[in-house]
């Protein structure tokens, strides 16, 4: 009878064990590269880089082939990222942004299912009212990332049994490409793209920036060895990002494909099936719901993504038909006075509307050593004169078939077979623009008012606001 009794109890014990497990609220982790190219990682496809990590780790869950961002720059790409909500809504659309006051972050949505949330490394969000995060650990002197304070943060959260999102955000290989060793690449063997202009002095850079990315794949190889040492591997949804693509022409600050299309690579232990791949139209945008999803709660205030839960636990093969992003040059360094882009794509055309084609387009690469080589080559190679131009100088509306043409090369806006795709993306794209009350070039005109820099500025007006309306009832109240 003792024994049977015994038996009882640990069969008791392992069914509550067991639902322990089967209710506990997976811990939600995410990192993001900063400014990398997703063909420049060997899982989606380089030759030439070596990123072991990123491609041993896309082995171990699902690896998303048509993953979009809403902007080709890091601050308007974060606040996007951490709220789920479009830049032009949240107001955080031009570079070096914020969000306006009473928008809802990944911290606010998370909380009431109890986790804790921490970023650690590069930040590019305000205000601090729309992202409490209960830990922030800026990157250390050199800009590498604070493993300690990770090590830190899980061990608490586990200490206190409280489920935690982490979001760690690399520096790399964001220029300058001063990070790696440059040695284990070979200038003459590298592949380079169509887009660009094929002379010694890109492949060097080149080599340095493959270097940055190898740095930072050794960071994203550290983060997963402190879940594993942590035993925090099995209990852990993990999401490798890799932002906008890289700050050579055509790729960021634009809304061509090498700008707007992410690598996104998922692992969750025992519900992803390791080795899967899937090319349903995923944004950023979806982060923050998808991972509320998981959480097991609903958003407490609206977001414009899609939880893609299902695509990840093979419940559903699609989850968009469109993408969207735009681009706002006003704002940036040595960028035009104003150029706005806006974009739709349905995973196979992207289309491109420059609102203001008669202005040229530039930005500090424009300005750089390795452009003005470009344009020197220009002057007897007919490629680097294309490409030069083309760069600054754009159609109103641009057309690209992504799959036969990944780098955008070929404008199809002029051939009439085309109409009807034009005319339905165009259809889409003022639709989502009208959505998120984007007007254009009126809302181009109003990027300055969004930067990060007039925040204090804007808090200091309200100040003397609020110091002039208390003085003005003094008066009133003396006077009655």
């Amino acid at each position: 009878m003792k024994n049977y009794l015994v038996s009882l109890a640990l069969a008791a014990g392992c069914t509550a064990s067991m639902y322990a497990q089967q209710t506990e609220k997976p811990n939600l982790v995410l990192f993001i590269a900063d400014d990398c190219s997703f063909y420049d990682l060997g899982c989606y496809g380089s030759p030439d880089s070596k990123t072991p990590n990123i491609d041993r780790f896309a082995t171990q869950g699902i690896r998303l082939t048509k993953t979009y961002q809403a902007v080709p720059m890091s601050s308007p790409t974060r606040h996007n990222l951490y709220t789920g909500v479009w830049p032009v809504r949240s107001g955080a659309f031009p570079n070096h942004t914020r969000a306006d006051e009473g928008t809802l972050s990944v911290v606010q949505q998370l909380h009431p299912q109890g986790y804790k949330v921490a970023l650690v490394g590069k930040s590019h969000v305000a205000p601090d009212s729309v992202f409490p995060f209960d830990l922030y650990a800026p990157t250390l002197q050199g800009g590498d990332i604070d493993f300690d304070a990770i090590r830190k943060f899980i061990s608490e959260c586990k200490d206190k049994h409280e489920p935690y999102c982490l979001l760690v955000a690399s520096r790399q290989p964001h220029t300058p490409w001063n990070k790696g060793d440059a040695s284990q690449f070979d200038a003459d063997k590298l592949t380079v793209a169509p887009m660009y202009v094929n002379i010694p002095e890109t492949r060097r850079m080149l080599t340095h920036y493959l270097a940055e990315i190898n740095y930072m794949d050794n960071e994203f190889g550290t983060l997963l060895s402190i879940l594993d040492q942590q035993k925090e591997t099995d209990k852990s949804v993990v999401v490798y990002l890799s932002e906008q693509g890289n700050s050579l022409p055509f790729a960021k600050w634009t809304c061509y494909d090498a700008g707007v299309h992410s690598a996104c690579i998922v692992r969750w232990p025992g519900v992803i099936k390791p080795h899967s791949e899937s090319d349903a139209l995923i944004e950023y945008v979806d982060i923050v719901p998808t991972f509320i999803d998981i959480a097991g709660g609903k958003p407490i205030a609206p977001v414009d993504g899609k939880s893609f839960k299902n695509v990840l636990t093979g419940k559903e093969k699609t989850h968009k038909q469109y993408t969207f992003s735009l681009q706002t040059t006003r704002g940036i360094y040595k960028g035009s006075p104003f150029y706005g882009i806006r974009s739709v794509s349905d995973g196979r055309y992207r289309y491109i509307v420059n609102l203001t084609p008669e202005a040229k387009f530039q930005n500090t690469e424009v300005f750089s050593p390795l452009f003005k080589q470009w344009e020197a080559k220009g002057e007897t190679d007919k490629h680097a004169r294309e490409m030069t131009h083309k760069y600054q100088y754009r159609p109103a509306i641009e057309l690209y078939d992504v799959e036969k043409d990944p780098y955008c090369m070929k404008n199809l806006a002029d051939d009439p077979n085309y109409k009807t795709k034009i005319n339905e993306l165009d259809k889409q794209l003022k639709g989502w623009m009208k959505y998120c009350g984007d007007k254009g070039q009126e809302t181009e005109m109003d990027a300055l008012n969004h930067l990060a820099s007039n925040l204090q500025k804007d808090t200091t007006t309200k100040e003397k606001r609020n110091n002039q309306s208390t003085k003005g009832k003094k008066k009133r109240n003396k006077k009655h």
